[in-house]
């Protein structure tokens, strides 16, 4: 079964669900004068297929398909779970891992969590890249889990220096949309 992948549609979902005018700060401590939200649309059921169809569609364009996608828990959790669940749908042998912000310190002690070895290729994937700091931090741990960390996939890039910030990791960031697509000029 084959999951299609409608722009326009997560587009207008980003739009009504998770696109919000204000005063914020961000995580990177950053003001801006909007939000996004993209926990509304990663946790809807229509979001969560769309960002999936998205990311897969944007994964096999890019190469061989990985061996697993995972990023920085909590935020990256509902979208590995998407992936997943759409590539088992379309028969795809893709797994999912998370990156702990630290080592838990009981059980085994891991970090990087799920069914992955050292060795296999992974993408990280990500909501909102700003400047890129947390998927960064995923990257790393990943890296030294080791893990082939290929590229960075996120829903929608700030146009903040994500970017460049990935450049210096020797990582490409892919990403579904930018700011531009709602009219939005970086800040």
């Amino acid at each position: 079964m084959n999951v299609p992948y409608d722009r326009d549609a997560l587009l207008a979902l980003l739009q009504s669900e998770s696109l919000q005018r204000g005063e914020f700060t961000l995580a990177s401590g950053k003001k801006a004068s909007y939000y996004l939200d993209c926990r509304k649309i990663t946790l809807h059921p229509k979001g969560a297929t769309l960002i999936a169809a998205g990311m897969l569609d944007v994964m096999k364009q890019s190469g061989p398909m990985p061996d697993a996608v995972g990023g920085m828990a909590i935020g990256a959790d509902p979208i590995t779970a998407s992936i997943v669940t759409v590539a088992g749908l379309e028969s795809l042998p893709l797994k999912g891992f998370m990156v702990r912000k630290e080592a838990k310190e009981h059980g085994t002690g891991k970090q990087v969590e799920g069914p992955v070895q050292p060795g296999q290729s992974v993408v990280i994937v990500e909501d909102v890249i700003t400047t890129g700091g947390s998927a960064i931090r995923a990257v790393q741990a990943a890296r030294e889990f080791g893990l082939d960390v290929k590229y960075v996939i996120g829903i929608i890039d700030r146009l903040a220096g994500g970017s460049e910030a990935f450049a210096k990791v020797d990582l490409e960031l892919k990403t579904l949309c930018t700011i531009r697509d709602f009219g939005i000029e970086p800040e």
